[in-house]
């Protein structure tokens, strides 16, 4: 296997392999092409959103500035919307639902390193993929970790830090972040 497969498999690879130093670059040089844009260029930022994402379903809005590793392993559904400042570490896939809003500051993380020391003192990391459902709406400044699934229709609160899974039609507050309330 590449590194490349082996990161997007969840296994550990070695994040300074020349392929994968060639695709973060280009992210890099996208990101800041989409990062200096007027709000007058919407046009433009949409056709940069199309070369740095892997797919778009319908209309999408990412406010610069915007920050990711490769991009590609980002996958948007309908009518998604994030605020200023955040940053989507896609080493594994990142997949959002119809309807998603995204608060300002918000993190979401793939990324991950081993626990054993000498493994991650050998520069060797993973990856584990995210999924967030329709009707999502993350607070401002929330960090979801590597590996999480959020339901459908579910809130997570501002500020919260979610290490596990969250059920659909819930609101998610705190850190580590608990249920606090069921939705309807």
């Amino acid at each position: 296997m590449t590194e490349k497969e082996k990161m997007l498999s969840g296994e550990l690879y070695n994040p300074t392999d020349e392929e994968l130093v060639h695709e973060r670059s280009r992210a890099r040089q996208i990101m800041f092409s989409l990062n200096q844009t007027k709000d007058a260029e919407e046009h433009y930022r949409n056709q940069l959103l199309g070369d740095l994402l892997g797919t778009i379903e319908g209309d999408c809005k990412i406010e610069p500035p915007f920050y990711c590793d490769y991009g590609t392993n980002i996958h948007l559904g309908e009518e998604f919307y994030a605020n200023f400042n955040c940053v989507f570490l896609d080493v594994c896939p990142i997949h959002f639902g119809k309807r998603v809003l995204i608060g300002p500051s918000v993190q979401i993380y793939t990324a991950t390193h081993p626990v054993e020391r000498e493994i991650r003192n050998n520069g060797l990391e993973y990856g584990k993929p995210v999924k967030i459902g329709d009707d999502v709406w993350i607070g401002g400044s929330a960090v979801i970790n590597p590996g999480v699934t959020i339901g459908d229709q579910a809130i997570i609160g501002a500020g919260a830090v979610v290490t596990k899974d969250v059920p659909p039609k819930v609101v998610v507050a705190g850190n580590p972040a608990r249920v606090i309330r069921e939705l309807d």
